[in-house]
């Protein structure tokens, strides 16, 4: 079976016209969660990585196992407002107004190369801020890796020059 059979596609959520891929079936199942982690550690061998950072809260779910995985550290990339110490912040546009992303500002040093793990590389707004933090901070892209890749929304064009590697293309 492939990792398509793992995740449910519920059609008009959270919008008519939408079809949601939701990761939550692949999640809970033990066995092919861990075979997904490990897929995706596999797919990324080739890139010199010494941390990962993954945006909340699904690039937690696939960053930080894969970290683990790794032997490397992790980085969380959250909502504006939701980390304890100084951080930095960057506005992206959403596709009905914006929202912040944040990261700490000791959380990478210059010249880490940094793998940026997410659920789901759709139009790339999440990720290119999420790029645009670690390179802020003077650390490397080293590339990105995705449970799922939605092609038709062309995220890959904001991440030019950026390693992709993806588990599920739709």
């Amino acid at each position: 079976m492939s990792f398509k059979d793992y995740i449910r596609v519920i059609p008009d959520f959270p919008q008519p016209g939408i079809s949601f891929k939701d990761i939550t079936t692949l999640l809970n199942d033990g066995d092919k969660y861990r075979q997904a982690i490990d897929e995706l550690k596999k797919m990324v061998a080739h890139m010199k990585i010494d941390l990962i950072a993954g945006p909340e809260a699904r690039g937690f779910v696939v960053g930080a196992p894969l970290a683990y995985a790794l032997g490397v550290g992790f980085v969380p990339i959250r909502k504006s407002g939701k980390l304890p110490s100084d951080t930095i912040e960057i506005e992206y546009d959403l596709e009905y107004g914006k929202d912040r992303l944040a990261m700490h500002s000791d959380a990478i040093k210059p010249g880490q190369n940094v793998l940026i793990a997410d659920d789901l590389l759709a139009t790339g707004g999440t990720i290119s801020t999420s790029v645009q933090l670690v390179k802020q901070l003077g650390g490397n892209i080293a590339g990105a890796a995705f449970l799922i890749e939605l092609a038709d929304l062309n995220g890959r064009a904001k991440l030019p020059g950026v390693d992709i590697v993806s588990l599920v293309t739709y």
